[in-house]
């Protein structure tokens, strides 16, 4: 039996860049009360959402998404060419193929690269990033572009109580490339399908086409059992990968969570304990839930008004629709 050669990847890969796009149209909560009984107030204190972003016809999932992904790599100092795989995390692309993946890296301008689309919800990031970690340490690529966007906007019932509040649109993109020293640590994800009744789109598509249903689908989510998971089941997740990178919350700069809901988000710092020095993301306050985009699109943004610096050790960690989760501990680029 021949034996096959050896990979010759990079030995540990690290986030070089990041980028993000939010669309220009700023949604306050008192447009989404123009359809449901609720107030300004409710909404603050269980979400802590005031505003967010809205995308028009023409900030497409693609158009958001080039957008973003230049940022990132001019940001991580490379070429477009230079790109040897597109990882694109969206629910909200609604061709079923080809992958949008493909059409991202055509216009960025890639040298055909490897391409791609994965449905992991708001955890989509952080299966995207331990993705492009293996295939830059295995060697397939020297660069890899992970992108999380959605478009939620085109799945939220306006009139839906419970979410007609929570969703926002957006892009946000990072270059993962080689490294010297250890700079994206283990992934710690998993999935409680039993659990996935939990968050899921109202109908399917099949249901909707053959006029079973008036109502385009939409995402809904039993909300008392999703922020129960979130908070118990979730800060755990969080603490086996600290303990993957063999660190401690007291070791920690940044914590950039799934910006699902504040009040989740407040939890997960008191279930933690983490240390006062340490920045917490709150992007979820003027851009709501994003689901795939809110780690990327969080990171950019503390980056960007000087909260967290490059160099930064941060915890990310995202979960949703599945149920499906994934936590890791990075260096900022």
């Amino acid at each position: 039996m021949p034996k096959l050669k050896p990979s010759k990847g990079a030995p540990y890969a690290r986030i070089l860049g990041v980028g993000g796009y939010r669309p220009t149209r700023v949604v306050p909560n008192e447009v989404i009360l123009e359809k449901i009984d609720s107030s300004d107030e409710w909404i603050r204190s269980r979400s802590g959402i005031e505003t967010r972003h809205w995308a028009n016809d023409e900030e497409t999932v693609a158009a958001m998404s080039i957008e973003a992904s230049g940022k990132a790599i001019a940001d991580a100092g490379i070429s477009a060419e230079q790109i040897g795989g597109v990882i694109v995390s969206t629910v909200s692309h609604f061709k079923q193929t080809p992958a949008v993946a493909t059409e991202i890296a055509d216009k960025l301008g890639t040298n055909k690269a490897a391409a791609f689309d994965i449905s992991a919800g708001c955890a989509g990031f952080g299966y995207g990033l331990t993705l492009a970690k293996g295939m830059i340490v295995e060697g397939s690529a020297e660069y890899v572009l992970v992108i999380g966007v959605e478009r939620l906007s085109d799945l939220t019932d306006l009139e839906d109580r419970a979410t007609a509040f929570l969703f926002g649109d957006g892009a946000g993109a990072v270059v993962v490339g080689p490294s010297k020293e250890p700079a994206i640590g283990p992934t710690v994800w998993g999935s409680e399908g039993d659990k996935s009744e939990t968050i899921k789109q109202t109908v399917p598509w099949t249901d909707y086409r053959v006029g079973e249903v008036d109502k385009f689908p939409a995402i809904t989510q039993e909300g008392q059992a999703v922020f129960r998971w979130a908070v118990f089941e979730m800060a755990k997740v969080a603490q086996q990968a600290l303990d993957a990178a063999g660190i401690t919350p007291d070791d920690l700069d940044v914590f950039i969570p799934h910006q699902a809901n504040e009040r989740i988000i407040d939890s997960m710092v008191k279930t933690l304990k983490l240390p006062e020095h340490v920045t917490v993301a709150r992007d979820v306050r003027t851009t709501g839930n994003t689901s795939a985009a809110s780690i990327p699109l969080a990171m950019e943004r503390l980056l960007a008004t000087g909260e967290a610096k490059s160099g930064d050790t941060a915890l990310v960690i995202g979960f949703g629709a599945g149920l499906v989760y994934a936590a890791t501990v990075v260096t900022l680029p």
